[in-house]
């Protein structure tokens, strides 16, 4: 019973619309994915798949709040252009923005968890792994945006896709830019930058140059 009224307390018409526009009808009556009031669906031109068993509520943009969430302002902000992709439970909460571009694929594992006001930018790919989280204001982007030429008009600073492996924790306040790879079962230090593939499973990495700061480390929610 509560989950059937809680179900209908987050009914409403971008939901009913998102579903729609995205799956057979026979899938979205299901209702895959729930849709926040305060999520601004800015540009739906790509694709949104979802891989595994589908149910109801199974992916949820633009809920929840924690300390630092002005919930009365604040909002969500939706760009699809290229492929979205879910393989699995997703809970993306208010505030955040994702920014997918035409042939660009966001790629998402099962069991991912966003906190408020992070921004993902995807020009050529992102993706991340199952049972992983992003803890608030953090930044993942896989293009500099601005194109870039050396003396002989050779551009130098294409996009580069950015790989975050399976149970891994991005903390607060974090920047992640092109080439970013996190190995499994590893964490990001709060307000770190990585701009690299980083080695050794099961490490915390931090700082801004970013260094392994203790290995063999295990983590839970």
């Amino acid at each position: 019973m509560k989950k059937a009224l809680k179900l209908l307390l987050r009914l409403n018409f971008k939901t009913i619309y998102f579903n729609l526009k995205y799956f057979p009808f026979k899938v979205a009556i299901k209702l895959p994915v729930l849709i926040g009031r305060k999520v601004f669906l800015s540009r739906m031109n790509g694709r949104v798949i979802i891989n595994g068993p589908i149910s109801t509520g199974l992916i949820q943009i633009g809920y929840g709040k924690v300390c630092i969430t002005d919930f009365k302002r604040s909002r969500a902000i939706l760009e699809i252009d290229g492929d979205l992709i879910f393989n699995g439970r997703a809970f993306i909460m208010q505030g955040c923005k994702i920014n997918i571009m035409q042939n660009a694929q966001l790629i998402i594992g099962d069991d991912f968890n966003m906190s408020v006001e992070c921004v993902i930018i995807v020009e050529k790919k992102i993706q991340i792994g199952k049972s992983s989280g992003i803890s608030w204001e953090s930044l993942v982007m896989d293009t500099d945006f601005h194109h870039i030429y050396d003396e002989d008009g050779v551009e130098f600073n294409q996009p580069k896709e950015i790989i975050i492996g399976d149970k891994v924790w991005v903390g607060c306040k974090c920047t992640l830019l092109k080439g970013a790879e996190i190995p499994s079962g590893s964490i990001v230090a709060a307000n770190s930058m990585v701009t690299k593939k980083l080695s050794g499973e099961k490490s915390i990495f931090g700082g801004n140059p970013i260094r392994t700061l203790k290995s063999n480390i295990t983590w839970k929610y």
